[in-house]
């Protein structure tokens, strides 16, 4: 009985182990080809784009064009749904002042392609590219903004790419470490092949930092984000918010919307 018992156990941490190695990217991408309409309230209008990649992915993007723009953000969602699912973020950052390019990453929405880690790098290359050849945007206007998977994107660029500042909300120190966190009991350093080591990357970045996170975020653990601002260098802030991890900006209000303010007003008055 005993042997046969260790036998299933050892069997099912094997299966699942190879699980975890060969299906990875169906834990971590979850695209959505579903166009939501932004309610009324909060919409605003935007210039849709088609953004071409090195490796020949039709990208899906929307500018929004603020006329009384005190800086442009660039914005990455995170690993779910598509870029009309975020009208409240959109929302809230035309009302800070901010012109808004956001992307779909490949595989996301009207985007073309399968998502990937190395797809999701070329991916931000191609916005940072549309913004700063064909629109002609200096990159000291440019605010780099990143929420959850996004961020990981938003610090991969950032660490190539100068600009005005970055922005990481609600985002984990390395894809290794939240498989650490989700299954303790599983060797992720040497299962993950898919990486995003953002806390390794984020040290080397010299450009003012916003980090955001939730003391209550249910996804990815508070602590992701106090060791991403440990690794930082200076100048940065750290803003603790509320809320869940999808809803936290929203939950948070004022603070959140206040704390943001006062990081691009004090990068701009610089």
């Amino acid at each position: 009985m005993l042997q046969s018992l260790v036998f299933i156990l050892v069997t099912s941490w094997i299966l699942f182990s190879l699980f975890i190695y060969f299906y990875q990217s169906k834990l971590i991408y979850f695209p959505s080809n579903e166009i939501a309409t932004a309610p009324k309230e909060i919409s605003h209008d935007y210039e849709e784009l088609t953004l071409n990649t090195r490796d020949d992915i039709n990208l899906n993007a929307r500018w929004y064009k603020n006329p009384n723009a005190r800086a442009t953000l660039l914005f990455f969602h995170g690993n779910a749904g598509n870029i009309s699912h975020r009208p409240n973020s959109i929302d809230i950052f035309y009302r800070l002042g901010l012109s808004i390019l956001i992307i779909d990453y490949r595989g996301y929405g009207k985007s073309s392609g399968s998502p990937s880690e190395s797809g999701t790098y070329l991916d931000a290359e191609t916005a940072w590219t549309y913004l700063t050849i064909e629109k002609n945007i200096a990159p000291d206007n440019i605010i780099i903004f990143g929420r959850s998977l996004g961020a990981a994107i938003a610090i991969w660029l950032a660490e190539k790419h100068s600009s005005a500042a970055l922005i990481v909300e609600s985002s984990f120190t390395s894809i290794a470490d939240m498989g650490k966190h989700y299954y303790p009991f599983l060797p992720t350093e040497l299962l993950t092949r898919i990486k995003y080591p953002s806390e390794n990357r984020i040290s080397k970045i010299t450009m003012p930092l916003l980090v955001i996170h939730s003391v209550d975020d249910d996804l990815i653990p508070y602590q992701h984000g106090q060791k991403l601002f440990k690794a930082a260098k200076e100048p940065k802030t750290f803003l603790s918010i509320n809320g869940g991890h999808n809803d936290g900006f929203i939950i948070s209000g004022k603070k959140y919307i206040e704390g943001m303010d006062r990081f691009i007003t004090d990068i701009i008055e610089k």
